[in-house]
This record gives C-alpha cells, sequence and structure tokens, in this order.
C-alpha cells in the first residue's frame, strides 16, 4: 500500500489553496517536506508528524519550518499538544505562501472527511492587541469562530513583537469544553510569528475538524513492541521517561524549572552572565538565598505541592506544564526573563514573563536582549535617557534584596519591552537585536556589543542560546536555539564536540519530523525507527533521511565566529570549571592556548568544532 503525505498549499494573498501528495519515503514529516517547500517558495510550513493521533505518547507536536527572521537559516520551532487537532483536518502540513493584503484570521476546518473549508477575514489587529496582546487575540478569535466547529479547535496567534520585532512567537493553549486554558504553548524559538504577520500578513489562525483518518490505536500491539525491547509495557517505560518533567523524588521537585533550578548552584547564569566570574563558592552562597531559599522554594510550595500541572493539549504522563493562577512556568523563560535579568522572586518574573508572553515576544531572545540592555544601564554604556526609561537596574549581587530588588528589575525590564513595540519604537528591533546593537555600538564609539551573548549567523542572524553554561550552546550549527547540540557539562574536545552536535541533530530532527516530543526521548529514540519499520517497512530509508536533512540544513550553514568578548569569556569560564572537576589533557591544552592568547584561542576552538560538524555532515 502506498503511502503519502498530503500538503496543503494556501496563498495567502488570494485565499486559494490546492492540496500536494508526496510519497512516503521521499519525505517523512514536515521537516524534510518543509525544508523542500521553503526553498521552493519561502513558505511557512506548519505540520503534524506521520504519528500525529495515535496510541503513543507524546506524539502530537505542531511543527513549524521556514527561513526564520532571526535566525536567518532554516528553522524548525515545535509546539507541544497543537497537533492533535490539527489531525482532524486529514492533511499532514499547511505551506502558506504570499502575503494577505490586510492584516487576516486564516480559519480552517474540515467536516466528516468533505473538502477542506478555508476563509481569510480581515481584522483590526491593533485594536485587539489593546487588551492582553496574544491572549486577547486568541479569545476573539475563539468568539468570533467557534460555533463553526463541532469539536474544540486549536488556534495559533501572534502579538505586537511580529509586527515591530524579528522575535515575535506563536502561541496557543488548549481548548476544552468551548473554553481557553491558561497553559500556553509556544513556538517561540526563530521568530515564526513574525514571518507569519509580516511575510504573510496574518494574525492568527483557527483550525480544526471532524476528518478520520486510520491512526494507529493497537494497544496491544504496541505493548509488545515495548516488551520486546525494555521489558516494560509502554506506559511503564513512558512513565519512566518522563520521571523528571512530572516529579522527580531524588531533588523533590519536578518540572523543568524545578529540576533546573535545583541544580543549577554551581552553573547559575544571572545579571547577564556576570555570574560566570564568580567564584564557585559565591554563585553556591547567592543561588542558596535567593534561588534554593526563595525563588524555588516559591514554585516547589505554590505548584509542586498541590500538584498544579496539566498537559499541553495531548494524553500525557508527564503533566509537564506546572502553574501558578494564570503563569504557566518553565525553565528558560523563567531564567532569561528571571534570574539573567536579576530577578529572584516569582512575581516579578510573573511580572515580567507575562508581559514578554502578552506582547508576543519569544521569551527566551527577548529576555537575553532585556539582560543584555540592564547590563549597559547598570555599567553606564548607555544612558537610561537613550532607551527611553527612568530608572537604572538593582544589580548588586553582594546586597541584593531578594523581592524589592527582582520587582524593581522586573518594572524596568517591562518599560523596556513596552519601548520595543509600536510604530516608532525607542528601541528598534525590527531588523533584529544584533543589527541594532552594532548600530548603537558603532554610534557611541563604544564596544558595548562585548557583553552580549548570542549565537551568530550570516549578516544580521542571532540568537540568544539555550540556558545552560555550557560550550555547547554556543556552538557554529545550523540552527541554534534548538538542542541540536551537546549541551551536558562534560568535557569534550572541540573536534569531537562538533561530532557529538551533529549526531544529537540528526537524532533531535528524528523526532520533529514525527513529530514527537523530547521529553520522551529516552525511548522515542530507540523506538521510533522500529515503529516506522513496523508501521511502513521504510525504516532504512528513515535513518537514511535523517541524515540527508541534517546534512542539507547544514550546506546553508552560515554561522559567524563569536562578536563579543563575553561570549569568549562564556565559553572560556566554561572549560575552566570543567579543569577542576576533570583531569583532562586535551582540556589543559586549550586552556594553556586562552591563557596566552584568548581571542585566537577561542577563534582555532570555534573552527574545530565546524570541523567536527562538517565532517560528520559529509554526503555518505
Amino acid at each position: 500500500m502506498s503511502h503519502f503525505l498530503k500538503a496543503l498549499i494556501v496563498d495567502a494573498a488570494t485565499g486559494f489553496y490546492r492540496i500536494r501528495r508526496y510519497p512516503l519515503g521521499d519525505f517523512f514529516g514536515p521537516v524534510d517536506l518543509g525544508l523542500h517547500l521553503s526553498g521552493k517558495y519561502n513558505s511557512l510550513n506548519i505540520g503534524a508528524g506521520l504519528l500525529a493521533g495515535s496510541i503513543f505518547p507524546g506524539s502530537n507536536r505542531l511543527i513549524f519550518t521556514g527561513f526564520s527572521p532571526s535566525w536567518g537559516g532554516f528553522y524548525i520551532s515545535s509546539m507541544g499538544g497543537a497537533g492533535l487537532v490539527f489531525d482532524n483536518l486529514g492533511i499532514n502540513l499547511i505551506s502558506i505562501i504570499g502575503k494577505s493584503p490586510n492584516p487576516a484570521v486564516m480559519v480552517l476546518n474540515r467536516k466528516h472527511g468533505e473538502e477542506i473549508e478555508l476563509d481569510m477575514d480581515p481584522v483590526n489587529e491593533e485594536l485587539i492587541w489593546q487588551k492582553d496582546g496574544v491572549y486577547s487575540m486568541m479569545q476573539r478569535v475563539h468568539e468570533a469562530y467557534k460555533d463553526r466547529y463541532e469539536n474544540d479547535p486549536r488556534i495559533l496567534a501572534v502579538g505586537p513583537a511580529a509586527k515591530y520585532s524579528d522575535i515575535g512567537g506563536i502561541v496557543s493553549v488548549p481548548i476544552k469544553d468551548s473554553k481557553l486554558s491558561h497553559i500556553d504553548t509556544w513556538a517561540g524559538r526563530g521568530g515564526f510569528g513574525s514571518k507569519l504577520f509580516q511575510q504573510h500578513g496574518i494574525c492568527a489562525i483557527i483550525y480544526g475538524g471532524t476528518h478520520i483518518d486510520e491512526d494507529f490505536r493497537d494497544r496491544k500491539v504496541a505493548d509488545e513492541w515495548f516488551q520486546t525491547r525494555y521489558e516494560q509495557k509502554m506506559v511503564a517505560k513512558d512513565m519512566e521517561a518522563t520521571q523528571k518533567y512530572r516529579f522527580d523524588p531524588k531533588v523533590d521537585t519536578g518540572g523543568t524549572f524545578g529540576v533546573n533550578f535545583n541544580n543549577n548552584a554551581e552553573r547559575l547564569l544571572a545579571f547577564n552572565y556576570r555570574s560566570i566570574y564568580w567564584q564557585d563558592s559565591e554563585r553556591k552562597a547567592f543561588h542558596q538565598k535567593h534561588i534554593r531559599e526563595h525563588y524555588l522554594k516559591q514554585f516547589n510550595t505554590e505548584t509542586i505541592i498541590p500538584k498544579k500541572q496539566q498537559t499541553c493539549g495531548e494524553p500525557c504522563v508527564a503533566v509537564c506544564k506546572k502553574y501558578e493562577g494564570i503563569y504557566k512556568k518553565d525553565y528558560e523563560p523563567y531564567q532569561s526573563l528571571g534570574p539573567l535579568c536579576g530577578i529572584f522572586d516569582q512575581r516579578a518574573a510573573e511580572k515580567l514573563c507575562h508581559k514578554a508572553d502578552s506582547l508576543g515576544f519569544d521569551a527566551i531572545s527577548v529576555g537575553g536582549f532585556v539582560a543584555w540592555l540592564l547590563d549597559c544601564l547598570d555599567s553606564g554604556k548607555i544612558l537610561k535617557e537613550e532607551l527611553g526609561v527612568d530608572d537604572l537596574p538593582r544589580w548588586d549581587a553582594a546586597n541584593f534584596h531578594t523581592v524589592n530588588d527582582s520587582m524593581h528589575n522586573a518594572d524596568l525590564g517591562c518599560a523596556l519591552l513596552d519601548n520595543m513595540i509600536g510604530p516608532s519604537p525607542g528601541i528598534d528591533l525590527r531588523e533584529g537585536a544584533r543589527k541594532y546593537a552594532r548600530r548603537l555600538s558603532r554610534a557611541k564609539q563604544d564596544a558595548i556589543m562585548d557583553s552580549f551573548v548570542f549565537n551568530s549567523f550570516g549578516r544580521r542572524g542571532w540568537m540568544v542560546p539555550n540556558q545552560y553554561w555550557t560550550p555547547g550552546v554556543l556552538s557554529p550549527m545550523p540552527a541554534m536555539g534548538r538542542y541540536y547540540m551537546y549541551y551536558g557539562d562534560q568535557y569534550v574536545s572541540p573536534r569531537y564536540l562538533g561530532k557529538v552536535n551533529a549526531d544529537r541533530m540528526k537524532t533531535e530532527l528524528m523526532l520533529d519530523n514525527l513529530g514527537v516530543c523530547r521529553f520522551h526521548r529516552a525511548w522515542a529514540e530507540e523506538m521510533l525507527p522500529e515503529i516506522i519499520r513496523e508501521l511502513f517497512g521504510l525504516h532504512k530509508e528513515f535513518e537514511l533521511n535523517c541524515h540527508i536533512t541534517a546534512r542539507r540544513i547544514n550546506c546553508r550553514n552560515a554561522s559567524v565566529f563569536w562578536e563579543s568578548e563575553r561570549s569568549i569569556d562564556y565559553v572560556h569560564q566554561a572549560l575552566l570549571k570543567m579543569a577542576c572537576q576533570q583531569n583532562d589533557d586535551d582540556l589543559r591544552h586549550w586552556l594553556m592556548r586562552f591563557a596566552e592568547d584568548k581571542k585566537a584561542a577561542a577563534f582555532d576552538f570555534w573552527y574545530e568544532i565546524r570541523k567536527g560538524i562538517d565532517e560528520s555532515l559529509q554526503e555518505l
């Protein structure tokens, strides 16, 4: 039996669409098919994996691909749970080309196997955003179109950041019994909200349907596959694999927020990475006082103990979405808009995170940028008048008041975010933070970019790294900000690091191409090729496809050497810390090189990583 991927090609300029079929084997999912369509149309592609709607846990992520406005190269972003409703459209992917003449809502519906209904309805986006940004957009769209759907639909929405910056994200929430949840899920990294609005003129997409296809639902057969490999049934193995995200009894907390903040005392990233220059004892003492005894304690008391946890919208034992009131608590947003900005109190972090979210920003990227602005204000390199704010941050780590200083810094951060939005923003991010910082440095004739930590791609591309203090997050990979690299804290030589990065990229691409959540990777990485073999008989083609797709993405790799001194120091200080814990001749060699000439050593270190990447992703 032949299998096909069905793609809905939509011209936003006219509302016309057509369905194209692509043989399974030539393509396997929204990543490799999205790569093909992006090269052909410069489209924004939104799709679910082959296993969406199936019995396999974590298989309903919605995958977004295209050429990123902020990064510049081909990029992949994903959103939890939103693929489950997408599967009811009876297609695998939407590819959006063209631009609507007016800001619009795209309405997609499919009833009982009939043809897909598609409307492009104009909307006054600025008026809707005035209330609560992306959240008011979702509410307005739901009120206007919910009666068209027999089952609860799903909504994708963007906020003002999509119009006025290159790092606008796309947000969605599960809808149950015609009520919008407060558990927001994001495709934030890569700025695809900016692409959706600026290049296609779309503010929101509502979709749903009643189409029924042949999803794999045989639990008995799935259990047999898992028993053969793990001597456990599927649910039991998944419970074990997702323990960290639910509750980890070893550390008496759970979720990405709880586990990572519990474990990062020695690797604390705070005050725009100034903490990398502290002694271990200083980081531990600060962490104990301001995080363990306050920030983390608040989270455990308010969220973990009362078990305030939900899923992203699909049946899943991980229940990884931890929350307090309307605020969802994930590690990286509450790290980059928390300690990185000098905020160590939940109320203050909630205020700044919600502000960034309601405006529709990628929280991690805007957090790294705001932290740099606060650093420049604190050091006097930028005057408060130049940024349109009335105060300076309170960044005295030695005398830091956990609650008062955190809220002060959050208020200042909110003012900075407001100044990034509008037709004539005081902080202009329409061409990206890297270009903004470069222009400001030239105008002031000062190396103020030296404290801005980011990955560079091409001439304008930038990406704030994942919030882990390890050289891997600043690797010259073709798509940074994702976990397409090694972010462990054990030293590996730079050449080998490139190889490990490439291997990690191929594995993560496999998960993304099948729409499977990486929180289930402890079994998914091993089982997915077997599942493809059992269901489609194409496991060899599938495994080869992962390498070919990674290679094709890497062929466009325009990564640029670290442009700021603090980025170099980030790597250097990480190596120094590793040397305290590992006895490695290669590590000692590199530290001698850094001691002799830091920039020259960093340049060679960076290129060694790149060599390892390119060697691993050669033509087979």
